[in-house]
């Protein structure tokens, strides 16, 4: 059984329909008992990074993520502001996140240089996909998704980035280390893209 956490930010019912369509068994919640029994964890989200941790914080559910991430290693999914969570920080707020991975958030800065690109990133863009495992398995051509942020992630290790994106300059689109996967873009309005995404996600075993 999969856990998408429910910590009020994050558009929960969209990824619970994808997973359903393709045969996963999904639960949304904020009950520490639920995570606590999970096979797998999806931490979805939408909105501001000192807000996400707010939430998570007073849900009670920083302890059980960090104990089933951390201890358990069982396969969790950030998406978009999910992944940014996993970092250690943002410019966007003043508290610490996760620290599950070797990275901080970063807004973009075009600073006039090049003023047809505007700040949330927002559309559908390419992903180079730089490691064909884990959630891009057998994902082959161009692959496509939906982006909405104005933030994302800076890794310090090559070997934690599974693929990047163009917009004024190359970002991170997506991590793994070990069991801890992100996504900035949206696999649940990605269409085939985003389905064959979690396609993968449900067949990881860490």
């Amino acid at each position: 059984m999969i856990a998408i956490v429910d910590y009020k930010m994050g558009n929960v019912g969209s990824i619970a329909n994808m997973l359903r369509k393709i045969g996963e068994q999904a639960v949304v919640t904020s009950d520490a008992s639920v995570i606590e029994k999970a096979e797998k964890l999806i931490l979805p989200g939408v909105g501001s990074f000192n807000t996400g941790m707010v939430n998570l914080d007073e849900l009670g559910l920083l302890p059980v993520l960090n104990r089933r991430a951390i201890e358990d290693k069982v396969p969790v999914l950030g998406i978009c502001l999910g992944m940014q969570l996993l970092t250690r920080g943002s410019e966007e707020g003043n508290l610490p996140g996760l620290g599950w991975i070797d990275a901080e958030t970063v807004k973009f800065k075009f600073n006039g240089e090049q003023p047809n690109l505007k700040v949330p990133h927002m559309g559908w863009n390419s992903v180079v996909i730089r490691q064909r495992d884990g959630i891009f398995e057998d994902m082959d051509g161009e692959s496509r998704f939906y982006f909405v942020h104005s933030y994302y992630v800076r890794s310090d290790q090559e070997s934690d980035v599974l693929s990047t994106t163009h917009y004024g300059h190359d970002f991170v689109s997506a991590v793994r280390r070990g069991n801890i996967m992100g996504t900035q873009f949206h696999p649940e309005k990605s269409h085939k893209f985003g389905t064959n995404v979690f396609k993968n996600f449900v067949k990881i075993r860490c």
